[in-house]
């Protein structure tokens, strides 16, 4: 049996990335795992369907966090699959990659809405949904600890947010035995990279330099750090912020 096996799962933005790598992670540990997708529903069914084939349990669920009620819609949908959570795991979030002097509110407005506002709005509706003993774990960035790319400030400004975020949920979750951690990659390779990765010839190169271990990270090096932390091998840990960038910040 799986070290989560009994235990339910939710993933946002799970249809693709670091997201997917972690939802297939915890459906290969035993827990039964909710797919949340924004928009894009067959990815996140290629999601549950690769689960399912390697023997795990999964559903879809939909919502746009970047919309009003995202939150209590999310939770609506949730509702018609299980009647309780274990594991929350806040993974949805886009980027701004454009420098102060030409970001516009609008985008900085949306970045903030799906990077802090959606995590904060989905505990808030969903803490009496989340079993005593849980995990919450949210994604955060190395990005927010470094300036190596000052060109994403707002995106790290939210990660920042996200970290503050887990510090004082911990506080308020602890009593139910319910940890509260942030995770924080460096680059990883997925479609969001890959302009940066591939889009020159030594995209990589420059991405892996920046690693103490000299290389690009993988979903599934960022899924092997959540695993633990959604286990029982991890209650003794919160309110931590855990570096996951293959030492991008020696």
């Amino acid at each position: 049996m799986g070290v989560l096996t009994g235990r339910t799962a939710l993933v946002t933005g799970a249809s693709r990335g670091i997201g997917r790598g972690i939802a297939e992670r915890l459906g290969r540990d035993g827990a039964r795992v909710a797919v949340h997708y924004g928009r894009n529903e067959a990815a996140a069914k290629e999601t549950v369907t690769a689960i399912e084939a390697a023997g795990g349990s999964a559903f879809a669920i939909g919502a746009d966090l970047a919309a009003p009620g995202a939150a209590e819609a999310l939770w609506e949908e949730f509702d018609r699959h299980a009647d309780g959570l274990d594991v929350l795991v806040n993974n949805a979030g886009i980027g701004s990659t454009r420098p102060i002097g030409e970001i516009e509110e609008a985008d900085y407005d949306a970045v903030f809405t799906v990077n802090v506002k959606a995590p904060f709005f989905i505990l808030k509706h969903g803490m009496g949904r989340l079993r005593d003993g849980g995990r919450v774990i949210n994604i955060s960035s190395g990005l927010a600890r470094t300036a190596v790319m000052p060109g994403n400030m707002a995106y790290s400004m939210t990660k920042g947010a996200l970290d503050v975020f887990t510090r004082d949920l911990s506080k308020i979750l602890g009593a139910r035995g319910i940890t509260v951690n942030s995770v924080a990659p460096g680059i990883i390779d997925t479609d969001n990279t890959a302009e940066l990765l591939h889009g020159s010839p030594d995209g990589w190169a420059g991405a892996a330099a920046l690693s103490a271990l000299g290389g690009v990270g993988a979903p599934a090096e960022v899924a092997d750090v959540v695993a633990f932390l959604a286990s029982h091998e991890s209650r003794w840990v919160t309110g931590s912020w855990v570096d996951a960038t293959g030492g991008s910040l020696t």
